[in-house]
């Protein structure tokens, strides 16, 4: 199994740094979810009680791979809502039974966002907790095991969970300092906490959506959500600089965007060595990425919940240099011999399609 595992971050890596023309198939086969297990950063009992729940999840995960041969890498995976950063914050957690947490916003004008003071990451229980299930599943598990990351949003998206939306979005046109000094916030405790994480897990696998191995000593992985709020000129004031700033920070950005926001990529290419990108489908499904973000210099598109026929559009049209992850992700395994199989043979006709004739 070592032998699998290093194989397929061998080929991660050779991925996301160009040296392959190869495609990766990772299946994630169905796990027990967040919803089911409950999240640890909100309750109160001891963190201990969810190292099971990440050893059962991994021990699928090291299963399916031995079964299926896929270019999967098992991961122990510290998963969490979205609400961790506001939650820090002070905002209160939503629960209902079907769907993860989230944050309810505690801020409504420039006035009360001016009062948030950045929290210690150490002295703030939801994230401390991070930092404890971490080290007791490796306890469980060995230091050598991949730890997977927690759920990640940029500053802004969390800047945007904290203060309520409808008088947010106003205060973007009628106060914006007011806006960029809550995000400024938001964002210094996200570099603080990313940090921190690369110190105590050195190993720790930074892609969060759709949860492909990535190197760890790539960039953070980050939602940029929001971006489908605003306009162009919005996102270029509001969220570029500070997506800038991680990617000189830790050398690289990876992102994941499910906001119906097209009209955004000319902008999200002018971020700074950024290598990865996980598009949810929009209208006009996943073509489009292919006119923005095609060719040897564009991110390494890392998709999941693409339908075979839209994996074989962009398997098909992208040019060459385009490279792809695609994840089967939560299908029964009876599924993945086929996918694996439909997607491999593309791969090989697309690839012997670039081979230049001698």
């Amino acid at each position: 199994m070592s032998t699998l595992v290093e194989r397929n971050k061998q080929l991660a890596r050779d991925i996301f740094a160009g040296k392959s023309r190869r495609t990766a198939f990772v299946y994630h086969p169905p796990q027990t979810s967040l919803i089911d297990a409950g999240d640890f950063t909100i309750s109160k009992e001891p963190v201990v009680q969810w190292v099971p729940w990440v050893v059962e999840n991994y021990r699928l995960q090291v299963d399916s791979l031995d079964r299926y041969q896929d270019d999967s890498v098992p991961m122990a995976r510290l998963s969490t809502g979205t609400q961790i950063f506001a939650q820090a914050f002070g905002c209160r957690v939503h629960l209902q039974p079907d769907s993860p947490p989230c944050a309810i916003p505690r801020v409504t004008c420039a006035a009360e966002a001016d009062k948030l003071e950045v929290p210690d990451i150490w002295k703030t229980e939801c994230l401390a907790r991070i930092f404890e299930l971490g080290h007791a599943v490796q306890r469980a598990l060995g230091k050598e095991v991949d730890l997977g990351i927690c759920d990640m949003q940029s500053g802004f998206d969390i800047a945007a969970q904290i203060w309520d939306k409808n008088d947010f979005l106003c205060a973007m046109v009628l106060d914006p300092d007011a806006v960029k000094r809550l995000s400024a916030k938001c964002a210094l405790l996200l570099k603080t906490f990313l940090l921190a994480l690369r110190r105590e897990f050195p190993t720790l696998n930074p892609c969060h959506c759709p949860g492909n191995w990535v190197p760890p000593e790539s960039g953070p992985w980050v939602s940029n959500d929001e971006a489908g709020i605003m306009s162009t000129g919005m996102f270029e004031e509001f969220c570029l600089p500070e997506l800038n700033d991680l990617s000189d920070t830790f050398g690289g950005l990876g992102m994941h965007c499910c906001a119906d926001a097209e009209y955004q990529f000319p902008s999200f290419n002018k971020i700074r060595n950024w290598y990865g990108f996980n598009r949810v489908q929009a209208k006009r499904g996943y073509l489009p990425i292919l006119d923005h973000f095609a060719g040897p210099g564009s991110p390494v598109h890392c998709l999941a919940w693409v339908s075979d026929e839209g994996m074989e559009q962009l398997m098909t049209r992208a040019p060459a240099g385009t490279r792809f992850i695609f994840a089967l992700a939560g299908a029964e395994g009876h599924a993945v011999p086929d996918w694996l199989a439909r997607g491999r043979s593309l791969d090989a006709d697309r690839m012997g399609a670039f081979v230049q004739p001698v």
